[in-house]
């Protein structure tokens, strides 16, 4: 089994070259994993002789008709949502009928699981206790209570840890990648991204590839295709420049989680009070833009206290990432500067990984950014009060302007 990761910039290829491969590759059966359901429908259009299918739910849910494709050794293209639910039966099909994975952009191998601090303290008295590794073990099988049902069932697996005893995590099984013939991640800055540092401690090898682009066909290659457009995004992401409305940004941890949940804290919270009369301001006298060409984005739990007038229908996650549902979007705002969970990143040090938090938060950014007209190569305006991040991208296009 190898692990090929396909890091190149967006638009250079890398599901092209994904099509191309799996179409004309005969004697291996593949499994297509992606974010979006309007990318299942493009890949089964691209390749219509491999004949790919979707899981449906047939009654006994949609991975028990997963589990039947891979049996009738059916080509397959599915959502990173049901690719978390794989099995063990699942997994034990995988390894006898010689399947390629090819995932399109990291998933979420590391899921944050709600539980007060209370709560933690009373299932460790009772129930369970943390083994060298961090896991979560869990000792009282006659438990039948509704508190700890999916708590209890995710430590039997052993898929639950608790770092410093305070985050709760769920943690994607790594033998899934053990029972593929090869897999093939297509994403950029993988060397920033949580899922390199999963693979880090879990002791996986991966290789680095790129895409090569030969009369106008697009190949998995040793080769870095970089588009003709990069040389043109220094002048088509135009970052507006105000002090005065860059002033709330000023500090290295402004617009941070912490940032807000300070100022949440406080009665009239002057903070996101100012944020908010901020981007009033951009999008309705400084851009002059109409509603539906706005795009925005903050911590979803802040969402509310900064909405406004004129842009608040054209929120887009900021964790958003491979849909192209927003590419008409024209003029943005970035109300967010990203880090690592502190909790996170010590464990990861703690186990020897290198962490580029700057570049993680470039990455996230950057990937937020993709979701609009850019995409396209069109000219993009946007606000980004926060100046590390600000900071981050006028670098990162200085850089690729000079490729």
């Amino acid at each position: 089994m190898k692990i090929y990761v396909v890091d190149s910039i967006m638009g250079s290829g890398k599901t092209s070259a994904a099509i191309d491969k799996m179409n004309k590759d005969k004697e291996n059966n593949y499994i297509f994993i992606t974010p979006f359901l309007k990318e299942v429908d493009r890949i089964k259009k691209s390749c219509i002789d491999r004949k790919f299918m979707e899981p449906e739910n047939k009654g006994k849910g949609k991975l028990d008709n997963l589990q039947y494709l891979i049996s009738e050794r059916y080509n397959i293209a599915s959502t990173h949502a049901l690719f978390t639910t794989y099995n063990d039966y699942t997994k034990e099909l995988l390894r006898n009928n010689d399947y390629i994975l090819i995932l399109d952009e990291v998933f979420n191998v590391l899921e944050m699981i709600p539980l007060h601090k209370d709560d933690i303290e009373l299932m460790l008295k009772n129930f369970a206790y943390i083994d060298d590794d961090c896991f979560v073990v869990w000792t009282d099988d006659a438990y039948d209570g509704t508190k700890f049902r999916e708590i209890k069932l995710m430590a039997k697996n052993r898929t639950l840890m608790l770092i410093d005893g305070v985050l709760l995590l769920w943690n994607f099984p790594s033998d899934i990648f053990t029972v593929f013939k090869e897999v093939y991640i297509l994403t950029y800055m993988f060397d920033a991204q949580i899922q390199k540092y999963y693979y880090d401690i879990n002791n996986i090898e991966i290789n680095y590839i790129g895409v090569e682009k030969k009369n106008s066909i697009y190949k998995f290659s040793d080769k870095h295709y970089i588009p003709e457009y990069t040389k043109t995004l220094k002048n088509n992401i135009n970052i507006l420049e105000d002090s005065k409305l860059n002033q709330l940004g000023d500090t290295e941890t402004a617009l941070s989680v912490s940032w807000f949940e300070r100022d949440k804290k406080k009665r009239k919270k002057p903070l996101m009070k100012k944020l908010k009369d901020n981007l009033i301001n951009v999008f309705n006298n400084r851009f002059k833009s109409s509603s539906d060409d706005n795009m925005w984005t903050t911590y979803k739990e802040f969402k509310s206290h900064i909405s406004g007038k004129g842009y608040t229908k054209g929120f887009v996650s900021v964790n958003a990432r491979a849909t192209n549902d927003y590419r008409h979007k024209k003029y943005l705002a970035y109300c967010a500067n990203i880090f690592l969970n502190p909790y996170l990143k010590n464990y990861f040090l703690s186990k020897g990984v290198n962490v580029l938090e700057e570049k993680y938060a470039l990455s996230e950014m950057i990937q937020w950014i993709w979701r609009s007209a850019i995409r396209d190569n069109k000219p993009i305006n946007i606000y980004i009060p926060s100046s590390r991040m600000r900071n981050l991208l006028i670098d990162w296009l200085d850089k690729i302007n000079k490729l």
